[in-house]
């Protein structure tokens, strides 16, 4: 979930993808890869569109085909885009729809708008539970037979029964500290939970966090110093710890050790090499799949940013895959269905307020 700006970037030991230095920001003009069934990735079939704004985004300057050689380089050679034509709309009505995952035979995801945890049970949407002032940003089941929340704007973890009622909420960890900005949520394989919370924004400060609910209930700050920490993701091995720095643009990994600890804190994947267009990449979710792919989502600031709508597809190494994308602007978050062949995508259409119109999607995983 991305709601509010910071500045500053932090260096951390790189791993992952080579750098590649054509980071191409054209002011006004702005090279855009799709072909013209929508997929980005085509070196045959790319357009130069008009883009106006005043902002001015980080970067180093380009001509514009340094910025479009770039783009190619690396989009060209990942696989063709999963098309939309045959995706399917499952909330037409979504209110900043977030934080999803399946169980038990029903989608669960929060709208953050409407202060809700709603599912999907495949016919129908109802809401599961709501609470005003809360912010929900996602929501995990846990092995105690209850769900959690990570309430944004509450600054609290809320506590939801099996049968949607509400349970005391956590509100600090056992030392003491309270959380600022939840955000998202990744369990473990020992039935532990790790959560980010964002930290204060926007400005300078680096302050978000990483946090761990263990299977009792304890729960313990694991990682600080995160810059506006938002998606997560444990790996199928249970060895490394995923999680997005949305402000810098990346992904950053961790080492997993007994009870949850986190060490060797390095880069994992930099989204401004990966895809050469300085700036404009703010990756929000991220989900691994059986094969270990990253499935990396983002909310653009603008709706005509360059890539807006796309999903990345990576392997355990950085090395893009393939694309998704989605003819909503902002795709911040998504889950897999059981089987993996179907991608839901929580998706935005309104980025700069409320009530943050957008959709959920069910599409084709390929």
């Amino acid at each position: 979930m991305v709601r509010r700006r910071a500045r500053g970037r932090r260096r951390i030991a790189p791993l992952g993808i080579a750098a590649a230095r054509s980071h191409g920001v054209l002011g006004d003009l702005a090279f855009f890869p799709w072909s013209q069934d929508g997929c980005p990735g085509n070196e045959a079939r790319c357009w130069l569109r008009q883009r106006v704004s005043s902002r001015r985004h980080r970067g180093n300057e380009g001509s514009p085909a340094d910025c479009l050689f770039g783009l190619l380089v690396v989009l060209a050679g990942a696989a063709p885009c999963a098309r939309a034509d045959d995706l399917e709309v499952l909330n037409d009505d979504a209110h900043f729809a977030e934080g999803p995952i399946w169980y038990h035979g029903k989608l669960y995801y929060v709208e953050y708008d409407r202060n809700s945890v709603t599912t999907w049970d495949g016919a129908r949407n109802a809401v599961f539970w709501s609470k005003q002032g809360c912010g929900p940003s996602a929501v995990i089941p846990t092995v105690r037979g209850e769900f959690l929340t990570t309430c944004y704007d509450s600054g609290s973890i809320g506590r939801i029964s099996a049968d949607g009622k509400d349970l005391p909420p956590y509100t600090h960890d056992k030392d003491g500290k309270r959380f600022v900005g939840p955000n998202d949520f990744a369990p473990d394989r020992h039935g532990g939970i790790y959560f980010t919370c964002s930290g204060t924004a926007p400005g300078p400060v680096i302050d978000g966090k990483i946090f761990y609910i263990a299977p009792d209930g304890t729960l313990s700050e694991k990682a600080a110093e995160v810059h506006s920490a938002n998606g997560i993701v444990v790996s199928n091995d249970g060895k490394t710890l995923y999680a997005i720095e949305t402000e810098d643009h990346r992904l950053i990994r961790f080492k997993i050790g007994p009870g949850g600890s986190l060490s060797e804190r390095r880069v994992f994947l930099d989204l401004d090499e990966l895809t050469h267009i300085g700036g404009h990449i703010y990756p929000d979710g991220v989900k691994i799949d059986s094969k270990g792919h990253l499935y990396i989502g983002q909310n653009p600031r603008d709706v005509h940013a360059p890539l807006a709508g796309t999903i990345f597809v990576v392997d355990d190494t950085g090395k893009l895959l393939r694309t998704l994308k989605l003819p909503s602007p902002g795709v911040p978050n998504l889950a897999l269905s059981p089987d993996e062949k179907t991608v839901y995508v929580m998706a935005l259409d309104q980025l700069d307020k409320p009530p943050y119109h957008g959709k959920v999607y069910a599409i084709p995983n390929r």
